[in-house]
């Protein structure tokens, strides 16, 4: 198998910010925003006992979302490491918790044939020698770049095998100030397989846009990382839940984008995980399972042939499209009754299947407008109803149903989509 042929079909994967921050209930940039004295950050470590931390519990809701990957925080800007390390004290097994929450995540993501992904901040707040320093005296940026180049060394030489390394953090240096190049072949004689994010300043194997869905152009494989409130790390005053219908939204737009879904959960002080996280991810695990094979395994596709550089898929007024082999995917977030119509598709249209309902709809089609008939009058799916429509071909529509002017400009997406540091 390609190396990258597990994570372009992916799809869908559980990104889990978890660290000292999380006791004091007010998101990982809490030490920086707030300018707590760093001894006083540092105490911290005699709370953090992670009592209620289950990485069992945490991969089967992974499953049960119907995801295939996780990546999981092993140190995020504050500097505290929830891995055994020989090169801090400033870590969770060394203090209150008195365990490698690393190892137990990336044993319980192994038995659930989950793929794990391992974050890692370049940069830290708290430990010493730091990157402050290294602006300022050549020999305190010796000391500081091999300080995290035998940080990346420690990690995957510990954690081997793992899938992805995911590196963030990446002020206030470029690739050379990193010393990216010499970085990732250090990791690949590792661990030859391993993909990297773009975040140590180099393109990477993979696109990482942050909070947003926007493909990268020309493609390449890409994963949207994304909150499932509006924070990262755990925030008491954070009750913006995105719904599950959001989600299915969002995930339908990155499976015709061919990228995938790196949805974000922070787990309580204790290791707890909210809730609302628990209730909105297995509704969309609820929903996967009848309807999953609208997402997985997708085609590129958008409105208009490839070669017209068209990325829209947002022209339908009843929801988006997805593509796979000879099968458009018709996600019906806007039901309106017993008859739907669709224009504009460039092939022939042979079965339309309710999923999840064995029996056909019927449809008849002229001049590239499919109308279907005889559907429920109410939503036959809570969330997002999924029509199957079965093409002579690969499945093409044009924009505005076919009655483009044919000298007139195709709109798309601007190429330029920022990867940001959180």
């Amino acid at each position: 198998m390609d190396r990258w042929e597990w994570f372009v079909q992916a799809r869908f994967g559980l990104f889990v910010h978890y660290g000292l921050y999380s006791l004091l209930e007010r998101s990982e940039w809490v030490l920086n925003r707030e300018q707590i004295p760093i001894d006083e950050y540092r105490k911290l470590a005699n709370r953090f006992t992670a009592e209620k931390f289950d990485a069992d519990a945490i991969c089967d809701l992974a499953v049960r979302a119907g995801m295939k990957y996780i990546v999981f925080t092993t140190m995020h800007h504050d500097g505290f490491c929830l891995y055994d390390t020989e090169l801090t004290d400033f870590n969770s097994a060394r203090t209150a918790a008195g365990r490698d929450l690393i190892a137990e995540v990336v044993g319980a993501a192994r038995t659930r044939n989950l793929k794990i992904g391992l974050y890692h901040s370049l940069n830290h707040w708290t430990a010493s020698p730091d990157a402050v320093a290294a602006l300022e005296s050549r020999d305190a940026y010796e000391a500081f770049i091999q300080s995290v180049h035998d940080r990346i060394r420690e990690l995957v030489t510990r954690f081997n095998p793992i899938d992805t390394l995911w590196y963030d953090g990446w002020w206030p240096f470029n690739a050379e100030g990193w010393q990216s190049e010499k970085m990732n072949a250090m990791v690949r004689e590792i661990q030859p397989h391993i993909l990297f994010n773009g975040r140590n300043c180099l393109p990477g194997d993979f696109a990482t846009p942050e909070q947003h869905l926007t493909p990268p152009n020309p493609w390449r494989p890409w994963e949207a990382c994304m909150t499932l409130n509006n924070s990262w790390g755990f925030h008491r005053g954070d009750r913006n839940w995105k719904s599950s219908k959001q989600v299915i939204h969002m995930l339908s737009q990155l499976a015709a984008g061919k990228g995938n879904l790196l949805l974000n959960v922070g787990p309580r002080g204790d290791g707890s995980i909210p809730d609302e996280s628990v209730r909105i991810l297995e509704e969309v695990g609820g929903w996967m399972e009848k309807n999953g094979e609208s997402l997985f395994g997708t085609d590129l596709f958008t409105y208009g042939l490839q070669d017209r550089g068209d990325h829209r898929n947002d022209w339908n007024s009843f929801g988006l499209l997805t593509a796979r082999g000879n099968s458009l995917f018709w996600l019906v977030e806007k039901w309106v009754g017993n008859t739907l119509t669709l224009a504009g598709l460039e092939c022939a249209v042979r079965n339309v299947t309710l999923l999840g309902d064995d029996a056909p709809v019927e449809f008849s089609q002229s001049n590239g407008k499919v109308t279907l008939t005889g559907l429920p009058q109410e939503p036959p799916d809570p969330v997002c109803p999924v029509l199957r429509l079965d093409c002579d071909g690969p499945p093409s529509v044009y924009l505005c149903g076919g009655m483009r002017t044919p000298n007139a400009p195709h709109p798309h997406y601007d190429p330029v989509a920022s990867d940001i540091a959180h």
